[in-house]
C-alpha cells in the first residue's frame, strides 16, 4: 500500500484556495484516491462544493453542543461527500473570541484518535490566508502537512503572502519533514502573470506546479456548489483540474526546503517584469506590512 500523502494547501485569503483545492481533490479521487478533506478554516468552506452544503458542521461547533470533543463519534463530524471523500471542518470561535488555529489543533488530535485516517491515500489541510499566525501554522509545526502547495497569483500581495508562507515552511522544514511541494497560480490576468509566476518559484527553490487559467464555468458551479469536475466534466476547465492533480499525483517525494526572499528581492522582481516602478517601492513596502497588521 503507498504511503499515506498528507498535503496542505495555503495561500492569500481571497486567492481561490478552497475552489482550486476541492476542485483537485475531486479530480484526484476521479483517478481512484481515497481522501480526506480537513477543513482548517473558520469559515468552514473547504468542503462545501464537495458535499453541495452551504457549510458543514464543524468539530468546535459540534463539541460545544455536547460539552466537550470527547463527547463525539467519528460519524458525527465526519460527512462523506462526492466521490466518496471524507470531509470534516475544523471550525473556529466565534470573531473576536480565542484562536482560531485551536479548532485545528483539537480537530486533527481527534480524527488521528478516531480512525479517520484509516484507509485514505491523502489528507488534504486546506489552511487560512497567511502563516502569521501559530495555531494556522500548526499542520507544518506538528509534522501532519507534509508537502505544501501555495495558490498564487500574479497580484503583489499574493505573492508576498506566498513569500511569507515560505519562510513559514523554512522554519519548521529542519525540525520535521515538511516541503514546499510548488506553486499553484490561479490567474488573475494580470500582466505578465505566468511569467512572474514562473519567477517567484525559482526564486523560491521550487516548481509552477501548474497554472490554472480563469474561466466562468467554475463561477456557474461554486453557484450550484459542485466543483467543475463534477457540474461538468468535460469542460476544458476540468481537464485543467485534472491536470493539477495528475501532476501533484506524480509529485511525491520531490518537494524541496524554500528559499524565501526579501521584500526588496520581491519589488525587484515586479519592477524587472515592468509590474512595478521606482517610485511605487514606499507604497508597496506600506501596503505589505497593513497586509499582515
Amino acid at each position: 500500500m503507498a504511503a499515506l500523502r498528507q498535503i496542505a494547501f495555503y495561500g492569500k485569503g481571497g486567492i481561490g484556495k478552497s475552489t482550486t483545492s476541492q476542485n483537485t481533490l475531486a479530480a484526484l479521487a476521479e483517478m481512484g484516491q481515497k481522501i480526506l478533506i480537513v477543513g482548517c478554516d473558520p469559515k468552514a468552506d473547504s468542503t462545501r462544493l464537495i458535499l453541495h452544503a452551504k457549510a458543514q458542521d464543524t468539530v468546535l461547533s459540534l463539541a460545544a453542543e455536547a460539552g466537550s470533543v470527547e463527547d463525539l463519534e467519528l460519524e458525527d463530524v465526519l460527512k462523506i461527500g462526492f466521490r466518496d471523500i471524507r470531509c470534516v471542518e475544523s471550525g473556529g470561535p466565534e470573531p473576536g473570541v480565542g484562536c482560531a488555529g485551536r479548532g485545528v489543533i483539537t480537530s486533527i488530535n481527534f480524527l488521528e484518535e478516531n480512525g479517520a485516517y484509516d484507509g485514505v491515500d491523502y489528507v488534504s489541510y486546506d489552511v487560512l490566508g497567511d502563516v502569521v499566525c501559530g495555531g494556522f501554522a500548526m499542520p507544518i509545526r506538528e509534522n501532519k502537512a507534509q508537502e505544501i502547495y501555495i495558490v498564487m497569483s500574479g497580484e503583489m500581495m499574493a505573492m508576498y503572502a506566498a513569500n511569507n508562507i515560505s519562510k513559514g515552511i523554512l522554519k519548521y522544514a529542519n525540525s520535521g519533514g515538511v516541503r514546499l511541494g510548488g506553486l499553484i497560480c490561479n490567474e488573475r490576468q494580470t500582466d505578465k502573470e505566468y511569467e512572474l509566476a514562473e519567477a517567484l518559484a525559482h526564486k523560491l527553490g521550487t516548481k509552477l506546479i501548474h497554472f490554472v487559467p480563469r474561466d466562468n464555468v467554475v463561477q456557474h458551479a461554486e453557484l450550484r456548489r459542485m466543483t467543475v469536475i463534477e457540474y461538468d466534466p468535460e469542460s476544458k476547465q476540468a481537464q485543467e483540474y485534472r491536470t493539477l492533480a495528475q501532476k501533484i499525483h506524480a509529485n511525491a517525494g520531490n518537494g524541496t526546503i524554500p528559499t524565501p526572499i526579501t521584500m526588496d528581492e520581491l519589488e525587484d522582481l515586479l519592477m524587472e517584469f515592468g509590474i512595478m516602478k521606482k517610485e511605487d517601492e514606499s507604497i508597496i513596502g506600506k501596503t505589505a506590512t497593513e497586509a499582515v497588521a
